[in-house]
């Protein structure tokens, strides 16, 4: 019992020296960061020495070093960089003006009303930071959901432009009309100028359009199958078999540019004869009879002889008459061969023989045919002078839309601004967001 009270007295002596120690250290420390105040306002560093001391106290006993606690705190807080740090801060700052006020008793002097001064302007900064942040946060709230609402918007944007976009590999120039080829694949097709598929590119390799009038071919060369798109009046149709033609005909040969009469000509093979058919009203051209005509170009002096089985002779040659390509000109055929042996002006009596490069001569309108000499393009007056190339009354676009490319195979239609397809319109991305974020 002795020993245990002799240890029990020892350990009461070591903890009060040691506390005694601690406390003198603290209160060094405390000196120093009231020295910091006094001598430079340094309040950042009476806040390194105050923290040294707080290492050596387990609890603060003495009011003024709870009200320097508060004041240091307080003043260290307009050093900080968030306001949430700051707010830290003044929190324990005014913690430890509590703490002030529980160690103080008289409640009268100067030291208690300042220190409540202090205590009143603590809280009201705490209430107005805090409100502050409430602020910030209801903005940092606002505009996240607004950034989410915005990436929603865009999202249906996105989509909705996906579903407007052609996907087509090329789309040309719209015509008069509004109306033009489009290709997908090796395919082409016809599409208006509010992107709406006329005709669906799957089945013909080759497209004209000329003159208000658009041809598709299943062939490049040798085409069998010639699809007719009227953009006058929107319809389409397919020309007769070219075995109603002629029986021996396997394709419809060189096929020449439309014309706006609504005249084409194409050159069928095995045929001492082109094809003339009218566009317009859907029908092949050709007369039954040319003993009138043959009449007139006698008496004119531009043939020398004709007979019943359709020969004129010119040039003391006999030829088969090709037929009426319109102004007055005819294809001749030599009587052994299908090929064209010329054609006949009869304005002047002058032939454009195959041997001089002649290959083809298309309808005649305007005041002019397309010609196929040795191979390239010319254009012929009705006498057979060259001129200049026919203008097409239909090339000029006078709509308002525009072909954006997007990337390869896909395209989208604008119009003023306004992403068309059909009947659906889509503004600009901008726009849109604009329209509907505040919705």
């Amino acid at each position: 019992m002795k020993k245990l009270f002799l240890t029990l007295l020892c350990l009461f002596t070591f903890t009060l020296t040691n506390a005694q120690s601690n406390q003198d250290i603290a209160n060094v420390y405390i000196k120093r960061a009231n020295e910091a105040i006094e001598t430079s306002i340094n309040y950042k560093e009476a806040l390194v020495q105050f923290n040294k001391a707080l290492k050596f106290m387990d609890t603060i006993t003495d009011r003024n070093v709870a009200s320097l606690a508060s004041l240091i705190y307080y003043e260290n807080h307009l050093y900080q960089s968030t306001e949430k740090e700051k707010l830290d801060f003044l929190k324990k700052s005014e913690s430890y003006s509590r703490e002030y006020f529980l160690l103080t008793i008289d409640k009268t002097s100067e030291e208690y009303a300042n220190n409540l001064d202090n205590h009143i302007l603590i809280k009201e900064t705490i209430e107005e930071l805090e409100i502050k942040i409430k602020k910030q946060e209801d903005e940092r709230i606002r505009k996240e959901k607004e950034h989410k609402k915005i990436d929603s918007l865009k999202t249906i944007w996105s989509n909705k432009s996906e579903t407007l976009s052609l996907k087509v590999d090329s789309i040309y120039n719209f015509n008069a009309n509004n109306i033009a080829l489009y290709t997908k694949g090796e395919n082409f097709g016809v599409i208006d100028d509010r992107g709406r598929i006329l005709v669906e590119a799957k089945t013909y390799k080759d497209g004209i359009n000329s003159e208000g009038f658009i041809l598709l071919k299943n062939k490049k060369e040798e085409a069998t199958k010639i699809y007719c798109f009227n953009t006058n009046d929107k319809n389409g149709f397919l020309l007769p078999d070219v075995l109603a033609f002629n029986a021996t005909a396997t394709h419809y040969g060189k096929l020449m540019l439309p014309r706006g009469n609504g005249r084409l000509v194409s050159y069928p093979d095995n045929s001492k004869e082109p094809m003339v058919y009218d566009l317009n009203v859907k029908k092949i051209v050709r007369a039954s009879d040319n003993t009138a005509l043959f009449k007139s170009l006698k008496k004119s002096d531009i043939i020398d002889k004709y007979n019943k089985d359709g020969e004129v002779k010119v040039q003391k040659e006999w030829y088969l008459f090709g037929g009426d390509l319109g102004g007055g000109i005819y294809p001749l055929y030599a009587e052994d061969r299908s090929d064209i042996h010329s054609f006949l002006c009869a304005t002047n009596g002058k032939t454009l023989n195959s041997e001089s490069g002649y290959e083809y001569v298309g309808a005649f309108y305007e005041d002019k045919s397309q010609v196929i000499k040795k191979g390239k393009v010319i254009w012929i007056n009705q006498e057979g002078a060259k001129v200049s190339v026919a203008k097409d009354a239909y090339e000029k676009y006078a709509g308002d839309s525009k072909v954006v490319k997007l990337e390869l195979g896909k395209y989208q239609i604008l119009r003023n601004d306004v992403i068309v397809l059909g009947d659906e319109e889509l503004e600009k991305m901008g726009e849109f967001l604009r329209k509907h974020k505040g919705n």
